[in-house]
């Protein structure tokens, strides 16, 4: 059997780390096995400590302390150590060969947009270690409950699709925190039509950005990615939805049908 993992991604502040641990709740309650592997090398553990953990090799913190960098820098350069010592992370991972790993991924973009770590990454686990992966991109709801935002956030995730070439799932998490909006404008962001988002950008700032709008969303549009799953992390249902087309996308279950999210999830009501 393959080795099944997902790569946990997005934006600094989006509740990657929540959206782990609430991942790895959820697949061993249905008495299934999962470990986190921490890709971040300035994080902390939360609820579930790290099986992996990539600052058993270097650390943002050790890295700005020796070489005087700042934490962007030191960020990339643990990474380009990491790629030179990927013999340690076969070394780390080991037979896990039926179970998930839950790879925690930094938030900083620039590791796939200007330099190549995580698509290299990526190509390592997915060819030299027969791993089956998927990407889980998540963005917060209440940023891009703005036309504008949502459409930063969208290329963010479409870049990182197109890169990785490998499955792909969006996320809108914090779904909770959107208390004082109606359900129905949540689910346009859910699945909505970004010639018409451009339409309700453009009534919002200068005219002259007008085409630039509508250029962005028409290649939004071709390439599909405006779909999401909405994210309560603390609702089981929420994460549960989530992990069903994760285990489609990656086979985890070959029978296995993933639930429509209309269907099988709503929105839970927010406390007052």
């Amino acid at each position: 059997m393959s080795r099944v993992g997902v790569m946990v991604m997005g934006p600094a502040g989006a509740g990657k780390s929540t959206f782990c641990n609430a991942l790895i709740a959820n697949i061993t309650a249905q008495g299934r096995r999962a470990h986190i592997v921490n890709f971040d090398p300035a994080a902390e553990p939360k609820e579930y400590e790290f099986s992996v953990d990539i600052r058993d090799l270097v650390s943002v913190d050790d890295v700005m302390e020796e070489l005087e960098l700042g934490p962007n820098g030191a960020l990339m350069y643990c990474y380009e150590f990491l790629l030179e010592n990927l013999d340690w992370l076969d070394h780390e991972i080991g037979d896990y060969d039926e179970e998930y790993l839950i790879f925690d991924c930094p938030g900083q973009i620039e590791l796939y947009t200007h330099f190549p770590a995580v698509p290299t990454l990526v190509k390592h686990l997915t060819e030299h270690l027969n791993f089956r992966l998927c990407a889980a991109y998540l963005l917060e709801a209440p940023f891009v409950m703005d036309p504008a935002k949502y459409f930063s956030g969208v290329l963010s995730a479409m870049s990182a699709m197109i890169l990785l070439e490998i499955p792909h799932i969006n996320i809108l998490s914090k779904v909770d925190m959107l208390k004082d909006v109606p359900k129905r404008e949540i689910k346009k962001y859910l699945n909505t039509d970004p010639l018409l988002m451009a339409d309700k950008a453009t009534e919002e700032m200068n005219p002259k950005y007008y085409d630039l709008s509508k250029a962005i969303a028409q290649v939004t549009e071709e390439f599909g990615m405006v779909q999401f799953l909405p994210l309560h992390a603390q609702n089981s249902e929420s994460v549960e939805l989530i992990l069903s087309h994760i285990d489609d996308v990656t086979q985890w279950k070959e029978s296995q049908e993933p639930k429509e999210p209309d269907d099988a999830f709503e929105i839970p009501e927010m406390d007052d």
